[in-house]
């Protein structure tokens, strides 16, 4: 039997420890990442309202309507501000199936 040159041998155990050792991707979310997700949601739907506050109050002032333009661009500014977090959340759940499927494929190439 032939012994393999020790550069060869060194190079090959030194991948094999990087593999062992190297950080095992999660499906889970870490808290930091689950924390940007949360305020994004939280600043999609509060823009969304605060934008129809802001909008039906003026518009009330100008057209002296006060009470009700101010009433129904709140409720216009909740809508808006829920069909975004909505939107927000599928895309943020698109991504992490992205995420699961690419991992599941890495996975399947390194035991293949």
């Amino acid at each position: 039997m032939e012994k393999e040159p020790p550069v060869t041998s060194l190079k090959a155990r030194v991948e094999q420890a990087r593999k062992v050792n190297s950080p095992r991707s999660k499906d889970g979310l870490n808290e930091s990442h689950a924390y940007g997700m949360a305020m994004r949601l939280v600043a999609e739907l509060l823009s969304g309202l605060i934008v129809g506050l802001i909008v039906g109050w003026f518009l009330d002032k100008w057209l002296g309507t006060k009470p009700w333009l101010l009433i129904i661009f709140i409720f216009l500014g909740l809508g808006a501000g829920i069909f975004n977090v909505v939107r927000a959340a599928k895309q943020i759940e698109e991504k992490q199936a992205r995420k699961r499927e690419e991992a599941a494929e890495k996975a399947k190439i390194d035991e293949g």
